[in-house]
């Protein structure tokens, strides 16, 4: 035994660096591949692990009316908690906050939507000067817990004005309040997904009690609307939605479904996930290519060394385990490093779409993962060690021959040249006994390592396809004009129609007024489609309304009722109750209480019928081609603005904002990016390898050609010819396979976002691919090629 201490401590000892550099391996692969799967259990519990800590609302009900009273719907059965909320306009440090929400009593934050306090405390609701804010608050505006903003308000006369847009660049003369930023707060509703992404400012209920008519108006025309948590959760919503139209008597007040948003960002967060557990899948292989290939190189060399043990009785056993000792000591260390990189890297957690939703954000001990992630390093160190040492004992004694293939045996039957026929022998053959090359990896390795980076540049068009093309989305119009609200006009609407479609660049103007409906005990946001021109509605199937008993339905809407096209049913209306007829499927516009993909489109006499009035008013203005969004605007204020009596007023006309889930898209977009790099990464690290070991292994073939009269050009082409095979036979099959795969993906997200479909084409990549990997197969072998042609031919053949 003392002969085994004293080998082992001399053999550490003189492989320290190849120890050093195999446990830096380890602790770098080790901490990619676990980062990687404990970002991923974190990002696809973040909405799970929110709701569990915060209470949060099922929906919101939004009836936009003034003096609205909330008494009869707190008392409907199965309201665990409702709170109001206030729409109003203010000034905090110059900025203006046009629109914002912030809470009409003390409810909120207390006994529903119950923040995570990140830092802090939360307001007082007693103070009109303390606030919170949510993460993103003070790296968008310069302000964190401590710091004290100057809000400022409107009087109550000026607050009017604005409530009747009737008021531009108007500078609030109300109340002056220093108030501070006591806490940074994080729920579902109070979070900065989404709009929000520059961070919210959230007041203390207190300064709605003590400033009410200032936020409200002289006249009362401001108006709150209010979340609400049902026992039943979302099940509980069409029951609610009776009663509501019973307490109230109105069918027409809309309903935020805030459960069918958390279950929309869950899938999001779910895809991220998954994409994550792929790029850990991807860097594993690539983990054991790299450290698997150190392993049995260290073990070889140790087992050579070893035999002379024999002498002194050692047996066998022992001896491939004392083989193993270096490379499990190395995997010990790297594996510690490895672990301890991911706790460090757990603070980067979750990323996009769920970055913002993360309940603990910061470092996160994920003890099953680091701890099983240990383990298993250590285990297949071990027993690959001894794997290797045990077919290392026994490579003297035991050959194998491997099937010759077909392809190099055309190439030579053709009279390829030399270098042609033996590289792709050495890229396509195993070899036999201590001449065998790992030729299997080599050719899986570029093949996956092509698949996924035509994959997912692939994916990457398509997402780069719909997030620059904003009618992917159902956005239709360039700029829109919002013309009235509850049924009043703010201006004439013909007037300003006519005047519209008169101005020389605008190609369709659709007056566009929203409503609700309820159709099989859902909401359904409707919108008019009664246009002057043509405007180009995204219809997905079927045909557009051409009488008032038609409808065409978003995607999601269409799914919830349960209805197909040609299928008739009954939709209920302020105005009157009528069954009506599917044509088809299409986008609509996304509006302030709707997404573009929920919603019905109806004829103008249709909503008229129905709908009676209108919630929004808007005008949907399609442009020429190539038309200019900012010479337009400024055009449609000096023409439009004397026809309907307004000469000098400015931004008629907007530009139509783009539908809020492009960004969610864009995120997706970089994870299979980094999975295509470490996918590369792999099929280099095979190819590489499999060319490196080939000139070590075949030297006695290469050497006997050498002195048969292969020149040294000819020898240094035989490796050059390998990568270029390999290379090739990964662009052969990973192209396709890569197209498929990329083209399957996308087809799953767009169907899933929705978003219309356009196959992708990843036309760069796919004329790139080849030269490319040729290049690079080529480079890889530079070095290898060279120690080929320098080989000193008789000292080989003497040593073999």
């Amino acid at each position: 035994m003392s002969a085994a201490w004293l080998w082992l401590r001399l053999d550490l000892r003189a492989r320290v660096r190849s120890l050093l550099v195999l446990a830096l391996l380890v602790a770098i692969t080790t901490g990619v591949v676990l980062t990687a799967v404990a970002g991923s259990r974190r990002g696809a519990t973040v909405v799970d692990r929110l709701i569990a800590d915060t209470k949060p609302a099922t929906i919101a009900v939004v009836p936009n009316q003034a003096h609205f009273d909330w008494g009869p719907v707190a008392e409907i059965d199965g309201v665990e908690a409702l709170s109001r909320f206030s729409l109003g306009d203010y000034v905090v440090d110059g900025v203006p906050f046009e629109g914002q929400q912030f809470p009409f009593d003390r409810e909120a934050m207390h006994t529903i939507e119950t923040p995570v306090v990140l830092e802090g405390r939360l307001a007082d609701p007693d103070r009109d000067d303390e606030a919170v804010v949510t993460h993103a608050f003070e790296g968008s505006y310069g302000k964190g817990i401590g710091d004290t903003v100057t809000i400022r308000l409107y009087t109550p006369e000026q607050m009017d004005l604005l409530r009747e847009e009737a008021a531009e660049g108007l500078e609030p003369d109300g109340s002056v309040i220093e108030s501070t930023i006591v806490g940074v707060v994080r729920s579902p509703w109070f979070s900065d997904y989404g709009d929000t992404e520059r961070g919210t400012f959230i007041p203390s209920a207190g300064l709605f009690e003590q400033h009410q008519e200032e936020l409200s108006g002289a006249q009362g025309l401001g108006f709150t609307n209010a979340i609400v948590r049902l026992g039943a959760g979302a099940d509980g919503v069409p029951e609610f939605r009776e009663r509501l139209a019973e307490v109230t008597g109105r069918k027409d007040i809309d309903l935020f479904h805030l459960a069918d948003d958390a279950a929309h960002v869950r899938d999001v967060t779910g895809f991220e996930a998954d994409a994550l557990l792929a790029f850990a899948a991807a860097a594993g292989i690539a983990a054991l290519f790299l450290v698997g290939q150190s392993i049995v190189r260290y073990v070889a060399g140790s087992t050579a060394d070893l035999e002379v043990l024999r002498s002194v009785g050692m047996r066998p056993r022992a001896l491939r385990a004392m083989a193993a000792v270096g490379p499990t000591l190395a995997a010990v260390i790297g594996g510690v490093l490895g672990v301890l990189g991911a706790h460090l890297a757990s603070g980067r957690f979750p990323i996009g779409t769920g970055a913002p939703l993360e309940p603990a954000p910061g470092r996160r001990v994920d003890l099953p993962v680091l701890i099983g992630g240990f383990v298993l390093v250590v285990s297949l160190t071990l027993g690959g060690a001894l794997l290797a040492s045990w077919l290392a004992g026994r490579a003297y004694v035991r050959f194998t021959t491997g099937r010759p293939s077909r392809v190099a045996g055309i190439a030579g039957r053709v009279g390829a040249p030399v270098p042609i026929a033996i590289g792709s022998r050495f890229a396509l053959e195993r070899g036999s006994g201590t001449q065998s090359v790992p030729v299997l990896p080599a050719i899986v390795g570029s093949i996956v390592g092509v698949m996924g980076i035509v994959g997912a540049l692939t994916f990457a068009d398509g997402i780069d396809d719909a997030t620059h093309n904003p009618e992917r989305f159902g956005s239709y119009a360039e700029m829109d004009t919002f013309l009235g609200f509850n049924g009043e006009d703010f201006f004439p609407a013909d007037d300003v129609i006519a005047a519209l479609a008169a101005v020389d660049g605008v190609a369709a103007v659709n007056d566009n007024r929203s409503g609700v409906v309820q159709a099989a005990g859902a909401d359904v946001p409707t919108f008019s489609y009664d246009p002057i021109g043509k405007p180009p509605i995204v219809v997905i199937e079927g045909a557009l309304p051409s009488t008032a008993g038609e409808i065409v339905l978003a995607p999601k809407t269409a799914d919830r009722i349960g209805v197909d096209i040609g299928e008739r049913f009954e939709v209920v209306g302020a105005a009157a109750s009528k069954e009506v007829l599917v044509t088809g499927f299409a986008f609509v516009p996304e509006g302030p209480h709707n997404e573009y993909d929920d919603g019905a489109w109806l004829t103008g006499e249709g909503s008229d019928q129905i709908v009676g009035g209108f919630k929004f008013h808007f005008l949907d203005i399609t442009l020429d081609d190539g038309a200019d969004v900012a010479a337009m605007s400024k055009r449609i204020d000096t023409e439009v603005g004397p026809a309907i009596g307004m000469e000098g007023a400015t931004d008629i006309a907007t530009p139509r904002v783009p539908p809020g889930r492009i960004k969610e898209l864009t995120q997706l977009e970089r994870l299979p990016l980094y999975l295509a790099a470490f996918l590369g990464i792999l099929a280099v690290t095979a190819v590489g390898h499999a060319v490196a070991t080939a000139v070590r292994r075949r030297r006695r073939d290469l050497a006997v050609l050498r002195s048969i009269g292969l020149t040294r050009w000819q020898s240094r082409s035989i490796a050059l010819w390998q990568a270029v095979v390999l290379a090739l036979v990964g662009v052969v099959f990973g192209v396709p396979l890569g197209m498929a795969l990329g083209r399957s993906l996308w087809r799953s997200v767009a169907d899933s976002t929705p978003v219309l479909h356009v196959t992708p084409l990843a036309l760069l990549a796919l004329i790139l691919i080849a030269p490319i990997a040729v290049a690079l197969a080529m480079l890889l072998a530079a070095w290898p090629s060279q120690r080929v042609a320098s080989m000193r031919v008789g000292q080989v053949l003497r040593t073999e």
